[in-house]
């Protein structure tokens, strides 16, 4: 029991210390990228003298001297300190990821990249960086920088040493932060594909979103052009009714006689007269009907591009005759090569066109 209660407590303190650590490393990376930022070479630094003891860096005096000394030995690959303490901050939190690009290493492989990135990135720096006009204590690269720079130059020319240079601070990257190169351009890969389909998604959405509101317009457009079609003025047709016979009541009926004993057939029937005749039912076709069926034979002939006008229905027992009368121009051959045409489109058995 009291073993494990010892045991509980080392780790508790251990826990502490790691993140009294951390937030030790977060404490000195805030400070050294204030006291490089802040520098100044009208500061007093153990490089150079000045008159006055003003001190305009935001560190102080020891901030003044901390960025003047890191500037003359490493020159602007100095700023890679600041990224050291906060790497070694995240990797803390990130080593257990199974899944991370990043992969788990000894503080002193770490170290070791990290002193092969920064005299790698101060050398290139010399070779390369070395015409921007930017205050230093000494030259771009620093004091270490010229001189590798110099060394490699002179070795493998200023070409091979830029490679050499490009390929250390690769390597030295990797060991330092624990990158998988390989994983980071596999991660990039998927971003960038990811990143192409939803763009490709997006513009055939719009696409068809724009298409659609093009189909719109032209139904809208079509069915406006319609309406003004049916809405055209057309004048009365004169619709002739048939003539029904009055049928005689039933009353007339049994008043009338029929004579029982005039003209006596040989037969021994009797005769048909006596029998009462069939009530006959006429179907009479509406007026309306007969309107709607004229404008609709104008329409259908219109489609087919021939223009008519009806300007007379007559209704039949068995058939109704409409009587049109074509524009300037139509023929009456044309009309007659379009009748089996009309009858489908009206629905109808036949039609029978009769030239007058």
């Amino acid at each position: 029991m009291a073993e494990a209660s010892g045991e509980l407590l080392a780790n508790r303190l251990f826990s502490l210390l790691r993140e009294s650590r951390w937030i030790l490393l977060v404490a000195c990376a805030l400070y050294f990228t204030v006291a490089l930022y802040g520098y100044d070479r009208a500061d007093p630094a153990w490089s150079h003298s000045v008159g006055g003891m003003h001190i305009s860096n935001p560190g102080g005096a020891f901030g003044a001297y901390l960025s003047d000394l890191l500037f003359y030995v490493f020159g602007f690959s100095a700023w890679w300190w600041v990224l050291f303490m906060l790497q070694r901050v995240w990797a803390g939190y990130h080593n257990l990821r199974a899944d991370s690009i990043f992969s788990k290493r000894t503080l002193w492989v770490s170290i070791a990249g990290f002193i092969v990135l920064l005299l790698s990135s101060s050398a290139l720096e010399a070779i390369r960086l070395h015409s921007m006009k930017v205050a230093l204590p000494l030259v771009h690269g620093g004091m270490l920088g010229m001189e590798l720079g110099k060394a490699l130059t002179r070795v493998f020319g200023f070409t091979g040493a830029t490679l050499l240079l490009l390929a250390l601070i690769a390597a030295g990257f990797s060991l330092f932060s624990g990158l998988s190169w390989l994983r980071f351009v596999d991660r990039l890969g998927e971003l960038l594909e990811t990143a192409y389909l939803r763009a490709r998604l997006a513009w055939q959405t719009r696409q068809d979103k724009r298409i659609g509101m093009q189909a719109t317009h032209e139904r809208v457009a079509v069915v406006e052009e319609e309406k003004k079609k049916r809405v055209e003025d057309h004048q009365p047709i004169y619709i002739e009714m048939p003539l029904l016979e009055v049928a005689r009541s039933a009353r007339a009926a049994e008043e009338k006689q029929a004579p029982l004993f005039s003209d006596m057939p040989d037969s021994p029937l009797p005769p048909l007269h006596l029998l009462d005749q069939a009530a006959q039912h006429v179907e009479v076709v509406s007026a309306d009907t007969l309107e709607f069926t004229s404008r609709l034979i104008e329409r259908k002939l219109k489609d087919f591009g021939v223009e008519v006008k009806v300007v007379a229905a007559y209704p039949g027992p068995v058939i109704t005759r409409y009587e049109i009368e074509p524009a300037v121009g139509v023929k009456g051959s044309q009309i007659t090569n379009l009748v089996k045409d009309l009858a489908r489109a009206l629905s109808v058995v036949s039609i029978r066109l009769v030239e007058t």
